[in-house]
């Protein structure tokens, strides 16, 4: 996809749209990692592997390159406004669905929060549990909101787990995130979660820890539905006022709210959507007119810094001519000059 440097923040930056002057210094780094560095490294690496599997000489890049149809897990309640492909289509969110009823055993527990509603918190799949330390901190900040938190943590017990927090090994998730009484949902910024909020409407806390994480969390942040915590250098009171703010601060719910509604109203499902665009590429037996000639080109072709290279060459061999010209003239002029005075 086209990527204009000035307003598309590029991967691992947890950059916005709207960048200052470093931010797209840092951008533009981004792209030369991406754009040069990477390919060539992915070159060396893999080219022996696909060789093995494929039969023939070919890299990672080159073999992503030769895609019919990109089905891109996000869509524009997410995403930041960018030019974009006709082979590109984006299904963010055809995983999620309608709230089903809770286990009777967590329903109660989440009634029992009365008026103050709960708060959902998990960390994702990948992290099961943390130091001591940390889950105490966790533990204390949640031990002082008013609402019920339903936490997914399979480590030891903190010390400091208040009454009004629970441990579950596993939470239906997205049942819970669709509950009428859920205030707020504490990520790690996973895509997955990240839609169930914004296709139930709840504001969020992002702890992000790594790879997509903190881009993920970035959009949610400009999108005024989440505020983020820095999970290194978290305290207790830091938790505690990022929970504080998403839950009592109207703008945070209103504006995942509007993201839902922008989610929801669409005319068709995403997962319509993909189904739909799979068998497209198999009915016409790929997609080969939806591919840009872009595929084709070098580097310095795509970005015409060979067309640059011309332009200057004429430019500098009109400027050496003008030059010669000139001095011509002037020796000429000069030595006419002299000759005159002579006579």
């Amino acid at each position: 996809m086209p990527s204009p440097l000035s307003y598309v923040p590029l991967p691992l930056g947890a950059l916005m749209d709207r960048m200052d002057f470093m931010d797209r210094v840092k951008n533009m780094g981004l792209a030369i990692l991406f754009d040069y560095i990477i390919p060539q490294f992915d070159s060396r690496v893999w080219n022996g592997l696909f060789t093995e599997v494929l039969g023939k000489p070919t890299t990672l890049c080159e073999t992503m390159g030769k895609a019919e149809m990109w089905l891109i897990r996000t869509y524009w309640d997410f995403e930041f406004p960018r030019p974009y492909l006709p082979n590109f289509e984006f299904v963010g969110g055809l995983h999620c669905q309608p709230a089903k009823p809770l286990p009777e055993e967590m329903e109660a527990f989440v009634q029992s929060s009365g008026e103050h509603g709960i708060v959902v918190f998990s960390l994702g799949s990948m992290v099961k549990n943390l130091t001591e330390e940390k889950a105490n901190l966790i533990a204390a900040a949640l031990a002082q909101i008013p609402q019920k938190v339903l936490w997914r943590y399979k480590g030891k017990q903190p010390a400091t787990l208040g009454p009004n927090t629970k441990l579950y090994d596993w939470i239906p998730q997205n049942d819970l995130l669709g509950h009428p009484k859920t205030k707020a949902f504490i990520t790690h910024g996973g895509t997955n979660g990240i839609y169930e909020a914004i296709y139930h409407g709840v504001p969020m806390v992002g702890i992000p820890m790594f790879a997509d994480q903190p881009d993920n969390i970035a959009h949610m942040k400009a999108k005024g539905a989440a505020v983020e915590v820095d999970f290194s250098r978290m305290t207790t009171n830091d938790l505690l006022g990022a929970l504080n703010t998403v839950i009592n601060e109207a703008s945070y719910k209103e504006s995942a709210l509007r993201l839902s509604q922008i989610h929801h109203d669409q005319p068709m499902k995403p997962l319509d959507r993909a189904v739909f665009w799979i068998e497209f590429v198999m009915r016409h037996k790929g997609a080969k007119h939806l591919r840009p000639a872009s595929h084709s080109l070098t580097w310095y072709q795509y970005h015409c810094l060979d067309v640059v290279a011309f332009l200057l060459a004429c430019a500098a061999l009109g400027l050496f001519i003008i030059a010669k010209c000139c001095l011509f003239c002037c020796r000429k002029l000069g030595r006419t000059e002299k000759k005159r005075k002579r006579e």
